[in-house]
């Protein structure tokens, strides 16, 4: 099989190579390396993409967590190691390599090719990481992190967030909320959009939640949290809230206090 023109690919992954060997460093599966080998006199050694692979694990290991970190403030760590557990898992980075079409793109032996190489998890997921650390290589963290970003994370993460927070239980707090004033006194729950930060394709939203008792003119709770969406710091803030009114002493609720005071007298 004649293998692409690595400028395809370097189109679909949205970076291109001021040093192509990398790219096609990344692309060299060990077979054909071992095979262009023995058919040299010299017997040069012929690099193939097995450390790159090493190299892009680390790196595609420490973007996905620095996304992470940044993009669901609110996480606790037991969420932040299921979602990059899936995010890296060979399921879903085979899946990535397969919408590159990746496997079109790799330098084979002759037995990997008969064997159906370009089709194997292993092959493609190998190949993805060394073409992260190539891209880390020729043009620095940012352009990996841009890669990862782009053709990693953000298809899966939009896909999860309509699901819950990343695809890990998740409470709405803010209808948690909105039941739980009514128990203790308060006003109906106020948001405010309080900043906007960072370029347009990574932006964070701080969002501002206020706790009135009813018929009170200033606030007795207010608290700030920041999301990669509005509606995600609203819920962050939210759970502020909540945790705020379930930390008061123990009082009667408003139903109890108006039962007591339309009971009749003894």
């Amino acid at each position: 099989m004649k293998t692409p023109d690595i400028s395809s690919l370097e189109d679909s992954i949205g970076y291109h190579f001021h040093r192509p060997e990398l790219l096609q460093r990344a692309l060299m599966h060990s077979s054909r390396a071992r095979e262009m080998e023995a058919a040299a006199a010299e017997h040069s050694p012929v690099r193939d993409n097995e450390q790159l692979e090493f190299l892009g694990d680390a790196v595609l290991g420490f973007v996905t967590s620095d996304e992470l970190y940044h993009r669901f403030p609110g996480f606790e760590e037991g969420q932040f190691s299921k979602l990059r557990a899936h995010l890296v898992s060979s399921n879903h980075l085979a899946r990535v390599a397969q919408r590159l079409q990746l496997g079109g793109f790799l330098t084979l032996g002759r037995g990997e090719e008969k064997s159906g190489g370009r089709n194997k998890t292993a092959l493609l997921v190998n190949a993805l990481e060394a073409v992260v650390a190539a891209v880390y290589l020729d043009g620095g963290l940012e352009q990996a992190r841009q890669f990862v970003v782009q053709c990693v994370l953000n298809s899966e993460l939009q896909q999860l967030d309509t699901q819950g927070d990343g695809g890990v239980p998740s409470s709405d707090y803010k209808s948690t909320l909105q039941e739980a004033v009514y128990s203790t006194g308060h006003a109906q729950p106020l948001y405010a959009l309080v900043r906007e930060d960072g370029p347009e394709h990574h932006k964070t939203f701080t969002v501002e939640v206020r706790l009135h008792r009813t018929g009170a003119a200033a606030p007795d709770f207010v608290a700030q949290a920041m999301g990669p969406t509005k509606k995600r710091a609203e819920q962050d803030a939210a759970r502020l809230a909540v945790e705020y009114l379930r930390s008061l002493p123990a009082a009667e609720t408003v139903a109890e206090v108006r039962t007591r005071r339309t009971r009749p007298n003894r």
